[in-house]
């Protein structure tokens, strides 16, 4: 086993975290510190003595800094099979020193581009030699060992005190391996930058998409299933995983996909009245706007009370005593807000495993991006959907036109019906979900649910009638037969909003005059499977 005593270091990083201690560690144990410009300096400035770069290789930094560690004598010194008597031989004849440490993070290109930085900075901030040298070391790790992120001074410091100054071979694998990661992650940025923000491309010929590890979760959808947090580099909105989880347990696979649904509907309202969104397996089961918090969750919670025990609860308002207090009168597994005042905390305190989040703000719902599904054997993308309709892109087909309350309500139900699985449909009056049908085979049993729980909340609550009757429906896309507006006629609504667009359209059309509906083509569709 050779000799894995680190006597001479190489650092050169942008990222100066726990620059000065690890140098003065390493300065302690008789390592050499080699460095380069503003390292070299920060080194300097702790107090230590530091030989630069230009000085081993016998060539200046030239280039403005873009030349100044790719040379034989840095990456002979990484690259040597030092037990290889051909390669200690080649290094004795051209004076070249092994080195034992890297300690190297790149320039901050992520961070450049995230500030709006203009393109030739941007150039300027892909580093060259910096994934050069930390690829030498990594593939060289049966010797030499290679660090990339200040999070691990700590445990090297740790290591050289275990192994008498120097590392363990599972060490240097380890740290090998995250060395090859940050690199990846590192090319794959440049190369997501070029294509959809340089090159303006949709779909690129290839590209590689980075994430880092968050953390691991409980389970996944199921117990025997693992899973795990990622989040994206680069530039991303933030959602839940940016929120602040003030108490409850931690949030399991199920529970970040409901509330992401919940908050991703609730963001629909971020500029209206005060709104909530009650979810149930990824699918909402009540949805209200009203002049309060409270009078919109009470409306949303009375759509479909059974379904919203062990819902998630979202809101497009900072949370208060009053709506806390109703909120909490059943169990909830996760309540997501853009903030909260003390009273409303102290309300869900007494839920001790209720998962209370505060978010900064809400997620733009028209944003551009695109989503991704895998498939066996393949990764689909497509463009988020972003598509949107007003009443001035509506199309009234029918004799009657809807009322202004009735168009009102067609607005909401189709706000609403983009975010249910499809088949979808969803019945609203007076700014609030009358009944929902989700994720049926066929639109005209979506219709039939979503009338029956509207029935089941009127005995539950003992009015006159179901909220659907004067109601409006909308439907995600178009009724290919008349019968599931028929229905929805049956349980009382009056107006509808759909996509349009089937070849049955004027039998749809037709029966929807005959029974005195009103209808409105949007000439948009949002399936949501």
């Amino acid at each position: 086993m050779h000799d894995s005593t680190i006597k001479r270091a190489l650092l050169s990083v942008s990222d100066k975290t726990g620059l000065a201690e690890l140098g003065k560690a390493l300065a302690e144990r008789g390592v050499e510190l080699v460095s380069t410009g503003g390292t070299a300096k920060a080194l300097r400035e702790a107090g230590l003595d530091v030989r630069d770069v230009s000085d081993l290789t016998g060539f200046p930094e030239m280039m403005d800094g873009r030349v100044k560690t790719l040379h034989p004598k840095v990456h002979g010194g990484l690259l040597a099979i030092q037990d290889n008597p051909e390669h200690a031989a080649a290094m004795d004849e051209h004076e070249i020193g092994a080195i034992d440490l890297v300690v190297v993070n790149l320039y901050p290109f992520e961070a450049t581009v995230m500030r709006g930085a203009p393109r030739e900075e941007i150039i300027e901030n892909i580093d060259i030699g910096g994934p050069s040298m930390v690829r030498s070391s990594a593939k060289n790790h049966e010797f030499v060992t290679i660090l990339t992120d200040p999070a691990d001074y700590g445990d090297l410091v740790e290591e050289m005190e275990r192994e008498g100054g120097g590392t363990s071979h599972p060490f240097r694998k380890r740290m090998a391996g995250k060395a090859f990661a940050a690199t990846a992650a590192y090319d794959a940025m440049i190369g997501q930058w070029f294509a959809y923000a340089d090159q303006a491309e949709r779909f690129p010929a290839s590209v590689s998409m980075t994430r880092k590890l968050a953390g691991s979760l409980r389970y996944g959808e199921n117990p025997h299933q693992q899973a795990a947090l990622y989040l994206p580099s680069g530039p991303h909105t933030n959602g839940l995983p940016q929120a602040e989880q003030v108490q409850g347990k931690e949030l399991s696979y199920n529970n970040y996909n409901d509330a992401n649904a919940a908050l991703e509907l609730a963001a629909e309202f971020r500029d209206g009245d005060p709104a909530v969104v009650i979810v149930k397996h990824a699918n909402p089961c009540g949805v209200a706007q009203a002049g309060s918090l409270l009078e919109a969750y009470k409306a949303a919670f009375a759509c479909d009370s059974v379904s919203a025990f062990g819902g998630i609860v979202a809101c497009n308002r900072p949370l208060d005593k009053e709506t806390a207090e109703a909120i909490a009168e059943i169990f909830t597994e996760v309540v997501v807000a853009p903030g909260g005042d003390e009273a409303a905390r102290a309300v869900f305190a007494k839920k001790k495993n209720l998962r209370l989040l505060l978010t900064d703000g809400l997620p733009d719902p028209r944003r551009p991006g695109q989503t991704l599904a895998i498939i066996a054997g393949g990764i689909l993308v497509q463009d988020r959907d972003a598509g949107a309709v007003a009443e001035g892109d509506l199309k009234v087909v029918t004799k009657r036109a809807p009322t202004p309350q009735e168009m009102k309500d067609c607005l909401f139900a189709w706000t609403v019906a983009r975010h249910v699985k499809s088949n979808a449909i969803v019945y609203a009056k007076d700014g609030a979900t009358a009944g929902i049908g989700a994720g049926q085979m066929n639109r005209r049993d979506s219709a039939r649910i979503a009338a029956m729980k509207a029935e089941e909340a009127a005995e539950t609550f003992g009015w006159d009638a179901p909220r659907t009757k004067g109601s409006a429906v909308a439907s995600d896309a178009f009724f290919p037969f008349a019968d599931g507006l028929l229905a929805a006629a049956e349980a009382g609504a009056t107006a509808l909003i759909q996509p349009g667009g089937s070849i049955r359209d004027e039998e749809v059309i037709a029966a929807a005059d005959e029974a005195g509906l009103a209808m409105v083509f949007t000439g948009m569709r949002h399936f949501r499977h």
